[in-house]
């Protein structure tokens, strides 16, 4: 089974459109597994499988951080958020951001609804960091990074960050340890269709 690992922006795979899972197989499964193991590794509390270059609608979390707290691990299949109430303003990061934080507005509480990797279907309503982080994760399904979400002035301030992990992802074309943009695209393409034909 392939090796997964988180990619950088500006990776073509974080503003794909991601596409619903169409079966729940030991593939799948494995590649939760590995996405765990990737975010406690990264010392994050949630991540979306197009933070690991697939294009679908899963993501899992744990707010807790903590692989000892596996217990509050958890899996969202094809999430939808129905219900959005209030906001409030908290610093946010990301995995694919290394070292970008800013102040995001999300929903103060929101009702979600998913399916868990034994394919059942359930609705929970969360609030807190539990409620920020399923807003965070939803979002990259849609290919929407938290940086789409500050206004100008912080974007401006968080630009050259922005355009030093561009650098960085250039570099690594460039020695060939990373395929090019249409390679990339390709294989996104090529995997939403092996799991959606």
């Amino acid at each position: 089974m392939s090796e997964l690992k988180i990619v950088y922006h500006p990776h073509p795979a974080l503003r794909w459109k991601s596409k619903d899972v169409t079966r729940i197989d030991a593939q799948l499964k494995d590649w939760v597994e590995q996405m765990f193991d990737l975010m406690y590794e990264a010392r994050g509390i949630g991540l979306a499988a197009n933070q690991v270059a697939l294009p679908y609608r899963l993501f899992v979390i744990n707010p807790s951080g903590d692989p000892d707290q596996a217990d509050l691990e958890q899996v969202f299949i094809n999430p939808q958020i129905i219900k959005r109430n209030g906001s409030y303003d908290a610093e946010e990061g990301c995995l694919s951001l290394p070292e970008v934080y800013a102040p995001v507005t999300r929903a103060e509480k929101i009702v979600v609804e998913a399916f868990d990797l034994d394919g059942r279907d359930f609705a929970m309503e969360l609030s807190g960091i539990n409620g920020r982080v399923v807003q965070h994760e939803n979002d990259h399904l849609d290919g929407v990074m938290f940086t789409d979400r500050v206004g100008d002035s912080v974007r401006a301030e968080l630009q050259p960050l922005l355009d030093d992990l561009a650098g960085q992802m250039q570099h690594q074309q460039a020695e060939g340890q990373l395929a090019d943009e249409a390679a990339l695209i390709k294989e996104l393409k090529r995997l939403e269709v092996e799991r959606t034909a």
